[in-house]
């Protein structure tokens, strides 16, 4: 279904109105300034509230919370995300004050199934959460999306529920991926916005690309599904971490950090700062971070923040000051 002038004036305000009015994203994002807060911790609970309550907002109030999470496979975390994580943050979003929470996810197989072998399914039933399967979508409900001066030849679907939901909010993980990401965190989240080729489209097999002709504008494609939506709340669980491999099996290290924010860009360029200080692969080591191809077009496309100087990183509590500076100084070098 294409998206109808309607529903393209709709969605297009997730760009603050710049997409209307043609006021250039990029003059918007230049002036703004992006908070990014951090926890130096190895408990999940802990993480995510003490995340969100240092970031200081409260975007979930009296809204209909739809949760993104990484459940792209079932493989233990950080290959998916690990179901405290998500209990943690259903706890802190009622605690804040939701109106109601749904859970949304599509999955690299068949997504109920996902859902069911991480034992996910209970834990929401206990805590009052629908679960949103997005392999149920009729065809009407994935919205076919052309951005302008897009890498995607015939433009591509986003499941409605993520375009129309009141208050989206990501939990997403903090790892690299090969071959199509080099990193995947919350830009990379959205392509579970994508239908799986079992829905009956092939928008996920044209980011990808074929094995006779790998993708390699992927990254950039990546970044440009990310102008139609925009997440209220980032929360990224970076206690374990795949420093090379990804996205389902990697080399393990522990990053003992949680992230919280508003800002794609912004918080993408703080997990590959923390990949770049536990020691990773060479994509990740021997690129500056605003040269990453996904933060470098996302940057193109105005979501967010620019440069290093446009990231405020805010620490929870003194031990974690420790982990500000050298992060700030690793973004700083790039």
């Amino acid at each position: 279904m294409a998206m109808s002038r309607r529903d393209f004036l709709k969605y297009s305000s997730v760009l603050g109105g710049s997409m209307v009015f043609n006021i250039d994203p990029k003059i918007l994002a230049a002036s703004a300034t992006s908070p990014v807060a951090m926890i130096s911790t190895g408990d999940r609970k802990q993480g995510v509230a003490s995340s969100i309550a240092t970031l200081g907002i409260n975007p979930v109030k009296g809204k209909n919370v739809l949760i993104k999470p990484n459940y792209n496979t079932d493989d233990p975390t950080p290959a998916s995300s690990h179901n405290d994580t998500v209990t943690a943050l259903v706890e802190t979003l009622w605690k804040m004050g939701a109106k109601s929470i749904t859970l949304g996810e599509s999955s690299l197989r068949v997504t109920r199934d996902i859902l069911k072998s991480k034992g996910i399914l209970p834990l929401m039933e206990k805590w009052e959460v629908k679960v949103l399967d997005f392999d149920t979508l009729d065809a009407k409900d994935w919205v076919l999306c052309k951005p302008k001066d897009s890498h995607w030849p015939e433009g591509f679907r986003i499941a409605r529920p993520i375009l129309e939901s009141e208050c989206l909010v990501y939990t997403c993980c903090l790892k690299t991926h090969r071959p199509l990401g080099v990193f995947t965190m919350s830009l990379k989240l959205g392509v579970g916005a994508l239908p799986a080729p079992r829905n009956g489209f092939d928008d996920r097999r044209v980011l990808h690309g074929y094995r006779e002709a790998p993708n390699v504008n992927g990254r950039k494609m990546i970044a440009e599904l990310n102008q139609v939506f925009k997440p209220s709340l980032i929360v990224m669980d970076g206690i374990d971490c795949f420093v090379d491999g990804g996205p389902s099996q990697g080399t393990l290290a522990k990053g003992n950090v949680f992230v919280a924010s508003t800002d794609r860009i912004a918080n993408d360029a703080v997990g590959v700062a923390v990949l770049k200080h536990l020691g990773s692969n060479d994509a990740i080591m021997k690129t500056k971070i605003f040269e990453q191809e996904q933060i470098a077009r996302a940057v193109e496309l105005g979501l967010g923040a620019s440069s290093p100087s446009q990231i405020q990183l805010l620490a929870a509590d003194e031990k974690t000051k420790e982990w500000r500076i050298k992060i700030e100084e690793i973004l700083k070098q790039g």
